[in-house]
């Protein structure tokens, strides 16, 4: 049998390049987003330049996948309502019977959510609450059930500097907010707990921050000039999801844990990606 991968936010951006990586290794792939097809609109979407929705989709992941000769899920799911977590979790195993990696890729992006302390409302709050510690507590809880019953499992959880530092200007001068910031902590403490409860089990759990990645989501939050000046200390999707599937599969993996790991330094030290190949 063959493993399975469960990655969501898959439509685009890292999620979508960790779910080529893991199809490229020899997994079966189940992916989650809101975009089933291209150009659909949903509401708190990031958007580009010209206010069209950012270009990907779940189905345009799924045919790459099975383009590279692996099986494609394809599970709808909304951060926002997390019934539809659930009931990703229990499609994936209806048509696998089993999940050796979750990436908790996927986030709520709404702009709300670097609104400035004095401007900041209670429904963004309760947005961020669902989105950025309900919702994947639910679905990393309801995988880790199946994982400790097949005696193995892998948990990815995707974090930012915003969770584990102070903004170095204020939100309104482009810094992070308080939601955002609020949200990403959290996702940053779930692996060292479910590491250190579940591990015994089998299970392994990463807390790992890809750094500045150039996806379009980046470029839709500042633009191609903020890209170009990020450059020196950005790196491409593919590499953060070269990183997943390493922590997934090296014997040398379980060493990460309880810390949160730098995408791009890992990435170099173990010589997954140069800066040159950019």
């Amino acid at each position: 049998m063959n493993k399975v991968a469960f990655i969501t936010g898959a439509s685009r951006g890292i999620g979508r390049e960790a779910a080529l990586a893991f199809a490229r290794a020899g997994f079966d792939v189940a992916i989650s987003a809101r975009t089933l097809d291209e150009g659909e609109q949903h509401p708190h979407s990031l958007r580009d330049a010209s206010g069209a929705p950012l270009p990907g989709s779940l189905n345009a992941t799924a045919a790459a996948i099975r383009a590279l000769g692996r099986k494609a899920l394809v599970v709808p799911m909304d951060l926002l309502d997390s019934a539809s977590a659930l009931a990703a979790c229990t499609a994936v195993l209806a048509e696998y019977g089993r999940i050796d990696v979750l990436v908790n890729n996927a986030i709520y992006q709404g702009s709300d959510l670097n609104a400035g302390f004095m401007a900041l409302q209670p429904d963004t709050l309760e947005r961020m609450f669902h989105g950025y510690i309900l919702t994947p507590f639910l679905l990393t809880r309801a995988v880790a059930e199946v994982m400790v019953e097949q005696g193995s499992g892998v948990v990815i959880n995707v974090t930012s500097g915003a969770g584990e530092s102070d903004p170095p200007v204020a939100a309104e001068k482009g810094g992070w907010g308080y939601a955002y910031g609020a949200g990403k902590a959290a996702v940053s403490r779930l692996s060292g707990i479910v590491a250190t409860e579940l591990g015994e089990s089998g299970i392994r759990a990463y807390t790992l921050n890809p750094g500045v990645v150039t996806t379009d989501a980046l470029k839709a939050t500042i633009g191609d000039k903020g890209v170009i000046a990020l450059r020196a200390g950005s790196a491409p999707p593919e590499v953060p999801a070269a990183v997943m599937l390493w922590l997934a599969t090296d014997p040398r993996a379980p060493a990460y844990q309880k810390r949160t790991i730098a995408a791009q330094s890992l990435a170099r030290e173990m010589g997954l990606w140069a800066p040159s190949q950019r």
